[in-house]
């Protein structure tokens, strides 16, 4: 099958002609490669006005991303114009709206530096696999949604192969990396902007830092907030909405629980590296807890990985606790699970924010490779690993990271969080005030965007404001 990259003349950089195999192609529902229109407009929307359809290739790479790329896509479809086709990378939940991947997520699902090598051959396979099918889906807009380590390569990539041609896709990441971290973050931001179009932010202050470094950007919400929104539609303003109670009592007695008994959630992560950590110092640490509390439950919401449901399935078996596993991709389930807890601990991660809204108290805790914590430690300018501490600049929720992290110290910090009602006082306060600063923006801010896309509304969620983004942005000049 003989192809031509994006423009429709021969790229010297792709050795003159790609050739993509069939596979690939079947999976883009692609049986014909056709040039591109040669107009010059910039803007995502006016390029699929000219071609009567809008072509978007996403990667996801983790499970929270699939959740938010799914979402994104469910409002581009509400608020695009024209026919919308989708190609690229995801997992279940992007693949009920409509893409089928061209290889599993999880096959680029690593985090960390020493964690990624020994998996650097296939990471450079799947990139070449993915830069590939972008060329022959000649898309108007590539999506990238977190995952920077293979986001950030396969934008690179894509813009050293097309920059030269006048019909190279507009690139957009979603959810900023957190320059604001690290040491030297916003020197990173500089050479974001070289292949970056448009950065898509979750966090309010990501926006203006964003564009005081030459990167176009727009703040639409935490995306987590979609799942308050979502499950509270009839509470009346967002103020309302930001808080989801569900009810704890029927899902004990569906599970045989009684009504005292004490129930903990625990939330290994998604990635399969960061559970086979974690996961059994958490069940250690509730071995070292079990005496003292009465009729001791655990409930463990699982992320809609095999590979993580495999491991989570053979630990529990080997363990002396029983734990109920609970499928994290349900909603309604995984806020059930939260609202029927006494207390949770947590990897580092977007799950804080999720019990920030069922007012859940928790513990946060870290563990990785020897060589990432030490590179973590080093590069940080932060107190703390949590977003809701970050934000606040308070150790509201306590921390358990890197060393400290032990089933020992683990037992210790979580008891008193258990048994104290002061402390759990201050962390459902708290929760008020994080999730208040992660709304999306005010309605002025968006609302034009949307009316010219004919959506009138009452209820935005950040994917709405994600997507009205999306279509309307323009491809810059890299620099």
């Amino acid at each position: 099958m003989l192809l031509r990259p994006i423009g429709g003349q021969p790229d010297g950089g792709l050795g003159g002609r790609l050739f993509v195999s069939w596979r690939i192609a079947s999976k883009l529902g692609l049986s014909s490669y056709t040039t591109a229109s040669s107009s010059s407009s910039k803007r995502i929307i006016d390029m699929a006005a000219r071609e009567g359809e809008l072509r978007v290739f996403m990667v996801a790479g983790e499970v929270s991303g699939d959740s938010i790329a799914s979402r994104l896509m469910a409002s581009l479809k509400k608020l695009s114009p024209f026919p919308v086709r989708f190609a690229g990378v995801g997992g279940s939940l992007m693949s009920k709206e409509g893409m089928q991947t061209i290889f599993p997520m999880e096959e680029i699902a690593v985090m960390g530096l020493w964690e990624l090598l020994p998996h650097l051959n296939t990471f450079r396979k799947k990139l070449k696999e993915t830069t590939e099918a972008v060329f022959l889906f000649r898309p108007h807009a590539v999506v990238t949604v977190d995952s920077k380590g293979f986001s950030f390569r396969l934008l690179e990539q894509l813009k050293a192969k097309s920059a030269q041609q006048e019909n190279y896709p507009v690139h957009v990441h979603y959810v900023a990396p957190s320059f604001w971290a690290w040491k030297g973050g916003e020197t990173r931001l500089k050479v974001l902007r070289q292949f970056v179009d448009h950065m898509l932010c979750i966090i309010p202050f990501e926006e203006q830092n964003c564009r005081l470094n030459g990167l176009s950007a727009t703040y639409v919400g935490h995306p987590l907030l979609e799942d308050a929104i979502m499950l509270n539609l009839n509470a009346g303003p967002l103020s309302s909405k930001l808080r989801v109670q569900r009810c704890g009592d029927a899902f004990r007695y569906r599970h045989g629980l009684a009504p005292g008994a004490t129930v903990f959630t625990l939330l290994p992560g998604s990635r399969l590296q960061e559970v086979t950590r974690i996961l059994p110092i958490f069940l250690k640490t509730i071995e070292l807890l079990k005496n003292s509390f009465s009729e001791l439950s655990i409930f463990i919401p699982v992320a809609p990985n095999s590979h993580v449901e495999d491991f989570v399935s053979r630990t529990i078996q080997s363990s002396p606790l029983s734990a109920i596993l609970v499928p994290g991709a349900s909603l309604d389930q995984k806020y059930d699970a939260f609202s029927a807890s006494t207390a949770a601990l947590c990897a580092s991660g977007s799950a804080v924010i999720e019990l920030q809204l069922a007012r859940l108290p928790c513990v946060v805790a870290y563990r990785a490779h020897l060589l990432t914590e030490w590179v973590i430690r080093y590069r940080t300018k932060l107190n703390f690993i949590s977003l809701p501490n970050i934000l606040l600049n308070s150790d509201i929720i306590p921390e358990v990271l890197f060393q400290e992290c032990t089933p020992g110290k683990l037992a210790t910090v979580f008891s008193k969080v258990v048994l104290d009602n002061n402390i759990q006082e201050k962390q459902t306060s708290a929760a008020e005030k994080v999730l208040q600063l992660l709304c999306p923006p005010s309605e002025d801010t968006y609302r034009p965007l949307l009316e010219k896309l004919g959506y009138t509304g009452a209820v935005c969620y950040p994917s709405m404001i994600a997507a009205s983004s999306i279509l309307f942005a323009e491809k810059q000049r890299w620099r």
